[in-house]
């Protein structure tokens, strides 16, 4: 497979032609992948269909990092460190899931966009997250922040859900 700037993605399967296109971001990926997080039973089956093929999964590439920076600075006992961070990700995400890249010119078009709602802060990566499930024309976008999102995507409200 390839992403969206025409790369070799990581998915190691196919999409499931006709399933429900659904992209993920950060705050759900991390219920979903830790069993000790309140809103695990929440994200968890979003993980589960897509491993089984009943959505087709996408997921922006700053959301890897996200995740992988939220992973390992989670306050749990023992704590995730990075080779385990890393696993996770590419085990529970990157092979179940499509990733999409972004251009210069979708950043450009996010920072205007920010500039013009008078947003600031790290409200940005949620836009970020939100001009990747536009362009993949995703049928839902999954998060636990839905007023951010809101808030970046204004036109988005029939896409975004909170699980």
């Amino acid at each position: 497979m390839t992403d969206t700037a025409g790369n070799e993605s990581s998915t190691q399967q196919g999409l499931s032609s006709g399933a429900m296109r659904v992209m993920a971001e950060t705050s759900v990926l991390v219920a979903a992948i830790v069993e000790m997080h309140p809103r695990h039973e929440r994200a968890f089956p979003w993980l589960r269909k897509a491993r089984e093929k009943e959505i087709d999964l996408f997921v922006a590439t700053h959301t890897l990092a996200e995740l992988y920076a939220v992973l390992t600075t989670l306050p749990l006992r023992p704590r995730i460190g990075p080779a385990t961070a890393r696993r996770l990700i590419r085990e529970d995400v990157e092979r179940v899931g499509q990733v999409i890249a972004l251009r210069p010119s979708d950043y450009r078009r996010v920072l205007d966009s920010m500039s013009e709602l008078a947003l600031t802060g790290g409200v940005i990566y949620d836009a970020l997250a939100a001009i990747a499930a536009q362009k993949t024309k995703v049928d839902k976008l999954l998060t636990f922040n839905v007023s951010d999102f809101k808030r970046v995507w204004p036109d988005g409200g029939h896409v975004i859900l909170e699980p």
